[in-house]
């Protein structure tokens, strides 16, 4: 048999993560110390001897992500072997978190676990928290895979340079950077689009660091996961054990 399919098997690795291509990536749990974190229902193939269980949240998890509304449905992957995941096919990123990075929990496919997990609000203010402004915050040793709609931008944050970003596009951006959120300067217009720009809020940030931009104003379609007529079943099946809400 034939084909120019059998070009795309499986890459040679060594390392926890490689990128099959831009939108799937292999996964060896059997690299490190600790188990990998997965998004529930990302897993679309794996080799060897491989559980997944649906991760536990403590208390005070849980009640954070009761009161922010910020949460992340999470696999434990361990075991002797290879996974491989993805979302949507939605364009892949492995990061070292180095010293601490902040994402919106959406654009989030994977992680070690002994990385650190927090939920923080962007902005203090309390019609912003109203509206949902939180995220997660990585820190530790340890890697994390980022997903974007498309290819992303980096940008530099410095001394001299500050960068103002649409709150829509940002997927996530150096803990040590200060954020603020900006609306118009109409009051009336802080909930509608800038006049008839079609721009929102902005998050402007200052201080020394990196902001990750993808050229979308649109979160994942995580919703579609549940849709048709064998994927209201699909999540379920693929956690094996994770809940399915």
């Amino acid at each position: 048999m034939h084909s120019t399919l059998f070009a795309h098997v499986p890459v040679e690795s060594t390392g926890r993560y490689t990128l099959q291509n831009p939108q799937l990536l292999k996964t060896d749990v059997t690299q490190g110390s600790s188990a990998v974190l997965a998004r529930q229902g990302a897993m679309v193939a794996f080799e060897g001897q491989v559980e997944f269980d649906s991760q536990y949240r403590n208390r005070s998890w849980r009640n954070v992500e009761r009161m922010t509304g910020e949460r992340l449905e999470l696999m434990r992957c361990k075991g002797n072997g290879i996974v491989y995941l993805a979302n949507l096919a939605q364009h892949l990123h492995i990061m070292e978190v180095g010293r601490g990075i902040t994402v919106d929990s959406s654009y989030v496919l994977a992680f070690d676990g002994s990385l650190g997990v927090g939920i923080v609000a962007v902005d203090s203010a309390v019609e912003v928290a109203a509206a949902g402004a939180y995220n997660l915050e990585l820190s530790g040793s340890g890697q994390v895979v980022l997903m974007t709609s498309g290819e992303p931008l980096v940008l530099e944050v410095g001394p001299d340079k500050n960068v103002c970003v649409d709150s829509d596009a940002v997927i996530a951006w150096s803990t040590s950077l200060r954020t603020q959120l900006q609306a118009p300067t109409s009051t009336s217009g802080v909930w509608r689009r800038r006049g008839t720009t079609g721009e929102g809020w902005e998050m402007h940030f200052g201080g020394t660091g990196h902001v990750l931009v993808q050229p979308s104003e649109l979160l994942p379609p995580q919703g579609m996961r549940n849709g048709g007529m064998l994927g209201q079943f699909g999540m379920r099946g693929n956690s094996l054990g994770g809940s399915n809400s």
